[in-house]
């Protein structure tokens, strides 16, 4: 288990450092001039020979990499060119807000999607099945800023049960943060649960058809008991593997439903950045977000590896 743990911690630092060069390039093949941007109406031509020279603008690409991702290691992502706060800061900030929505729209997600998508594999071609396959279609088919907008008409104008917008934190008023969690939470919920709906689903008819599963059947074992023990066991597998990349693209950021409902996550912080072309607050929204993903990616590997020690035996040889 220890060669099989840093073999895929080594491949993920390497992934990260060729993410760490592509966001870098990109951001400097766009178009545009960041520090003119910046300026806006204070530019001047002492203002922008300064900025360029504070940020290293005036340095060959390979330095300005350099200098990045030296920093990067330590903690140090640059200072905003807008706010002239450091990027690590303003990163910071808005963590605690995209990991709380993406914590409470998993939950949801998963609340729908276990139980429907099981009953829907169970009782494959009843009316369970064609009610949680009609869930998954039209959450899947449906934009989810069209969710967030539904629920804001029905429960914040129509109703007055719960705020339209806005987010408070968990530490400071927990009662007052999950009122406002509720809306945006669900509209990424719905989306998620019907995806995750649909591979529950196939990873448990695949299960249900394997050939141990109809010889344990044919032995006359309880029907509850192959469920537990043969079925549900080979079909988590591939669910947490979904699961864990779902987790991902949450915390990632959904920027649809942070903008609709107000919601100060990295998503939104990095939207902002693209439109004011804030690149070091950009780069390291990306890098962070990757960084992220590697490291659920990673755990979703070790948890894959005991769930099915084959993997680890394979991946050693």
């Amino acid at each position: 288990m220890g060669r099989y743990l840093a073999l895929r911690v080594g491949q993920a630092a390497l992934a990260l450092f060729g993410v760490s060069i592509v966001v870098f390039a990109l951001m400097h093949l766009v178009p545009g001039d960041p520090v003119r941007a910046a300026l806006g109406t204070r530019f001047t031509p002492e203002l922008y020979e300064a900025l360029v020279e504070r940020s290293g603008l005036d340095q060959p690409l390979v330095v300005q990499y350099v200098d990045w991702i030296g920093r990067a290691l330590v903690g140090d992502l640059g200072v905003s060119f807008r706010t002239g706060q450091p990027v690590t800061t303003m990163l910071a900030q808005r963590i605690p807000a995209t990991a709380l929505l993406a914590v409470g729209a998993m939950l949801i997600g998963l609340l729908v999607a276990l139980p429907a998508g099981i009953v829907s594999a169970v009782r494959q071609g009843k009316a369970a099945d064609y009610a949680a396959n009609t869930f998954s279609q039209i959450g899947v088919s449906i934009p989810d800023f069209w969710y967030g907008i539904l629920l804001i008409l029905i429960f914040a104008r129509v109703l007055g049960w719960l705020p339209p917008g806005g987010y408070r934190p968990l530490t400071e008023d927990p009662g007052a943060a999950l009122r406002y969690l509720v809306l945006p939470a669900v509209t990424a919920g719905v989306v998620t649960g019907a995806i995750l709906t649909r591979f529950v689903r196939s990873s448990m008819l695949e299960a249900l058809n394997a050939e141990h599963v109809r010889l344990a059947r044919a032995k006359g074992l309880p029907w509850r008991y192959v469920l537990r023990h043969h079925v549900l066991r080979n079909a988590w597998i591939p669910i947490v593997t979904v699961t864990g990349l779902q987790l991902g693209t949450l915390l990632g950021g959904i920027v649809i439903v942070e903008i609709v409902f107000s919601w100060p996550g990295i998503g939104r912080l990095a939207l902002d950045a693209v439109e004011t072309r804030d690149y070091p607050v950009l780069q390291g929204a990306v890098l962070l977000i990757a960084a992220v993903f590697l490291v659920i990616n990673l755990l979703v590997d070790l948890l894959y590896a005991r769930l099915d020690p084959r993997i680890r035996v394979g991946a050693s040889t």
